[in-house]
């Protein structure tokens, strides 16, 4: 029965804790005090929401045993507690949007997904919305980074707390105590917003631009404030500050604080980061000298203009400073492998994840140099991670192996829908899904305003999947299945 209590009181404080985070855009009312004629808007649903977890914390669940059904396995529950938590924040995010007059139902779920889950499409044109909300969207995706679960470990302990925490998808633990792990990841960003935030400034943004795009880039969210995204600002400092700020964002939680701690050489033993800066600086390289070629300017100008984008498309953030429609088809398609490998496994970031390709690429290596010399072979690889040296072994190779194709079988099929319903070509939807999957948010031009429902929520499947591993959701639907099923049993037996 305690179990079933914590549930439940597990499920209140995740609404509880949505309605403060959806109340929190109110903050910047006195800056900006037009915008006091939304304030309802957010004041309902999240009083809704709060009131809602208070009773759900405090409903009498001590009913006879016949009234429920047994739950056999925890991890199935943690599982779901996720799905909830995510689809419950979804929903409230959902409702500012539509009582604020700016979208329809499936234009207010799209925006309220792309923010959660930091991948920053949008079908809101920026230049004629409310400071409120653009604050609204930019704080979704600041906290859709770290994951309910992260926050919520705050207020949940015990055994439930790390499944919790790793049915999400957090795999490291940065401290012995879980609480001060999550305590630390969120101290840490919060710094780093302050941080960005200031050099932003310095860099000639308002403040409120510059807490806005701190945060999306951090969380590697990518909403902009403005229409033009990053380019609209038209400054190397300000693209220079949105590099570092994506990184920071796409890098393993664990490594960043390897960095803080000054341990320089582990740092930059991390076969992650070896992999994430090489491939970064090869692609932007390459995608440089295509746009340049193609173009016609010089490479230098090229390489200027088409860094932030190349570090966006990998960092999964979808910051741009420029159109894609007269980039050579080179750079599209590198752009594409990009964001389907995606940042930091860890991180904030989206995709199959860095550490997964870098464990791919090692085992086909490995394969090749098992079939030339076959008699002097030694199976022995592995990965160096912030905690040290991690040997890949067979249940490794399969659970990376397993997803990858897991993740590419998505792709595929939700490429060639949103080719369907958005009549595209099959490389511009290929782009479009890959950054919704990989919750990136750059756009070939695909989404947008007048884009169609039908291809929107191919578009918010592929986040939500996205931003939970695919693994999570389809786990998290498999217990929905067997706990229905175990019910239906249970209630037949009486």
């Amino acid at each position: 029965m305690h179990n079933r209590i914590l549930n439940y009181s597990i499920i209140g404080k995740i609404m509880i804790l949505v309605g403060i985070l959806v109340l929190a855009p109110v903050i910047i009312i006195p800056f900006f005090p037009k915008d006091i004629i939304y304030l309802k808007d957010f004041l309902y649903p999240s009083i809704i929401s709060i009131i809602l977890g208070l009773i759900i914390c405090r409903i009498n669940l001590h009913k006879s045993k016949k009234e429920y059904f047994s739950w056999k396995k925890s991890s199935e529950i943690s599982y779901l507690i996720v799905i909830l938590a995510w689809i419950w924040g979804i929903f409230i995010g959902t409702i500012p949007f539509i009582m604020g007059g700016y979208l329809n139902f499936i234009q207010a779920i799209f925006e309220s997904v792309s923010a959660w889950t930091t991948t920053g499409l949008s079908v809101m044109d920026v230049s004629k919305t409310a400071h409120i909300f653009l604050f609204h969207r930019s704080f979704m995706q600041y906290c859709g980074g770290f994951g309910f679960m992260l926050m919520m470990v705050m207020l949940v302990s015990g055994k439930q707390s790390m499944q919790l925490f790793n049915a999400e998808g957090h795999p490291d633990k940065l401290m012995p105590n879980l609480k001060k792990t999550s305590r630390l990841i969120i101290v840490m960003y919060n710094i780093f917003l302050v941080l960005g935030t200031f050099a932003y400034k310095i860099g000639g943004m308002n403040y409120f631009d510059g807490i806005t795009h701190t945060m999306c880039a951090l969380s590697t969210g990518g909403f902009s404030t403005k229409l033009n995204s990053i380019g609209y600002f038209n400054s190397f400092y300000i693209n220079l500050v949105t590099i570092v700020l994506m990184i920071i964002g796409t890098t393993n939680f664990a490594v960043i604080l390897l960095l803080l701690k000054r341990k320089v050489k582990k740092f930059l033993n991390v076969s992650e980061v070896k992999f994430m800066f090489l491939f970064m600086s090869l692609s932007t390289i390459l995608v440089a000298w295509s746009v340049s070629d193609h173009l016609n300017i010089k490479f230098i100008d090229a390489l200027k203009s088409t860094s932030v984008d190349v570090i966006s498309a990998i960092s999964t953030t979808g910051f741009s400073t420029m159109s894609y429609s007269k980039w050579p088809q080179f750079s599209i398609g590198l752009m594409i492998v990009l964001m389907i490998i995606g940042g930091g496994l860890g991180s904030t970031a989206g995709g199959i994840k860095i550490q997964r390709a870098c464990i791919l690429s090692k085992i086909a290596v490995n394969s090749i140099k098992a079939r030339i010399n076959t008699e002097n072979f030694v199976d022995n690889i592995y990965i160096v991670k912030a905690q040290g040296k991690v040997r890949i072994d067979e249940k490794l190779e399969k659970e990376t192996v397993g997803f990858a194709l897991c993740y590419l079988l998505f792709f595929i099929t939700g490429t060639l829908l949103i080719s369907l319903t958005a009549k595209s070509s099959i490389t511009n939807a290929m782009f479009e899904f890959s950054s919704a999957l990989s919750t990136v948010g750059l756009s070939i031009g695909i989404t947008g305003p007048n884009t169609n429902s039908l291809t929107l929520i191919i578009e918010i499947l592929g986040m939500f999947f996205g931003r939970l591993e695919i693994l999570v959701v389809l786990a998290g639907i498999h217990s929905v299945f067997n706990i229905a099923l175990r019910k239906k049993k249970s209630i037949n037996n009486i």
